[in-house]
């Protein structure tokens, strides 16, 4: 992430996404599907049916980063039993 970025949430979907998505589509499931504000000091972050890739996203002054990673083996840990849309914590 950019160094002057000030992020005071992240967000974890709990769902996965198609990984299709891209800028315009992730900003729009923050707002309608998530009930957020993609404008926030809000780090959302996004995984694939199989937890071998993640897309973060947030806003940095005056536009949208995106940032992706694939892992070639592993999976990353999701959180998956719950009733929210979200996991959220505190930085």
């Amino acid at each position: 992430m950019h160094p002057g970025c000030n992020i005071d949430q992240v967000y974890l979907c709990r769902e996965p996404i198609d990984f299709r998505k891209a800028i315009n589509g992730l900003s729009a499931l923050v707002e309608q599907e998530l009930g957020l504000s993609p404008f926030a000091s809000a780090l959302y972050v996004f995984t694939n049916r199989r937890h071998t890739q993640l897309k973060a996203l947030y806003w940095h002054r005056n536009g949208f980063c995106l940032w992706q990673k694939r892992l070639e083996a592993d999976q990353f840990a999701w959180p998956v039993d719950a009733k929210a849309p979200t996991a959220s914590c505190s930085l």
